[in-house]
C-alpha cells in the first residue's frame, strides 16, 4: 500500500487531497483534526451513497505519516464554482440543481449524527467581535427556531458540487447534522452572499455579478422545493452569520456582523 505522498492538489481548513492511484483519492485530515472525524465523515457518506444521493464512494480508513484519511473514489470532472467561471451562461442550469441537490439531502433523515443546534450554539458561544448582549440575543433566538430530524450538509455550496460525465456529485460530508432543513438552505445562502469578499481580488466583478444572480436563482428555486412555510428563514440566516464568525474568515467580518445586527433588530 502506498504509504509516501508527494503533494496534495487541493486543500482546505481540515484536510489536504492526494492523489492516490488511478481509481482512488486521499482526504487526508490535518494532525489537529479529532480521529472521530474521520469516521464520521466515513459513516456519512456511506449512509449517502445508500440512500442514492450521488456522491464519490468511501473506501478504506487509512494512516499516513501519523495523520488519518478517508480513500474516496476518484471523479473526473470540475466543481460547480469552476465552470461558473469559466461559462458564467450555465448560472440558471447551476442554481436549479444546487437547489435540487440539496432539497433531496434535507428530505433524508438519519440516526446517529450530530445536532444542528448543538453545533450552531457552541459557534455562537466561541464567536468572536460580537459582545455578551449580542451573543445572548443570538442564542435566545436560536433556541425559538424549530428544531427538526432531516440531513443538513453544513457546508453545501458551489465548490462542493462535481460536475461529471455522469452528473452532478456532492462532496465534503465532514459538516453533516441533523436539523430543520432552513438552517441548511440558510448557511448556502450566507455562504452565497459573503464568500465572494473572502475571495478578495481574485475574484472578478463578472464572477460576482454571476454568484449573486446565481444565488438569487437558488433561493426561489429551493423555497419553491422546500417552502418556508413558518416564515423564519431570515431567522435562521442571523443564527448562522453569527455562528460562521468563529471561522475568522476576515474579509467576512463586517458583513457578517451586519447581518447579525440587522437581523437581531428585525
Amino acid at each position: 500500500m502506498q504509504n509516501t505522498l508527494i503533494k496534495p492538489f487541493a486543500e482546505g481548513r481540515t484536510a489536504e487531497i492526494y492523489e492516490w492511484h488511478d481509481d482512488a483519492i486521499l482526504k487526508l485530515y490535518h494532525v489537529w483534526c479529532p480521529s472521530d472525524w474521520v469516521e464520521y465523515e466515513s459513516k456519512v457518506v456511506h449512509a449517502m451513497t445508500n440512500a442514492g444521493i450521488p456522491t464519490p464512494a468511501a473506501g478504506e480508513i487509512v494512516e499516513v505519516n501519523g495523520r488519518r484519511g478517508i480513500l474516496f473514489e476518484r471523479v473526473k470532472g470540475i466543481s460547480m464554482l469552476q465552470d461558473m467561471n469559466a461559462r458564467p451562461w450555465n448560472v440558471l442550469k447551476h442554481a436549479h440543481t444546487l437547489a435540487e441537490l440539496q432539497v433531496r439531502i434535507n428530505q433524508l433523515s438519519l440516526p446517529g449524527l450530530s445536532r444542528s443546534r448543538d453545533g450552531l450554539a457552541y459557534a455562537i458561544r466561541q464567536a468572536p467581535h460580537i459582545d455578551d448582549r449580542t451573543r445572548e440575543k443570538a442564542l435566545d433566538l436560536l433556541s425559538k427556531l424549530p428544531d427538526g430530524d432531516r440531513v443538513c450538509h453544513g457546508d453545501f455550496h458551489p465548490g462542493n458540487v462535481m460536475l461529471t460525465d455522469k452528473g452532478p456529485v456532492v462532496i465534503d460530508w465532514m459538516t453533516v447534522s441533523t436539523g430543520n432543513p432552513m438552517a441548511d438552505f440558510a448557511r448556502s445562502n450566507m455562504i452565497l452572499m459573503v464568500g465572494p469578499k473572502g475571495a478578495g481580488k481574485q475574484l472578478s466583478m463578472m464572477g460576482r455579478l454571476v454568484i449573486e444572480l446565481l444565488r438569487k436563482m437558488y433561493v426561489r428555486y429551493y423555497l419553491q422545493l422546500m417552502p418556508d412555510t413558518t416564515k423564519e428563514r431570515n431567522k435562521w440566516l442571523t443564527v448562522i452569520s453569527a455562528a460562521r464568525l468563529t471561522e475568522q474568515i476576515e474579509p467576512e467580518r463586517d458583513a457578517l456582523l451586519q447581518m447579525v445586527q440587522q437581523g437581531l433588530e428585525m
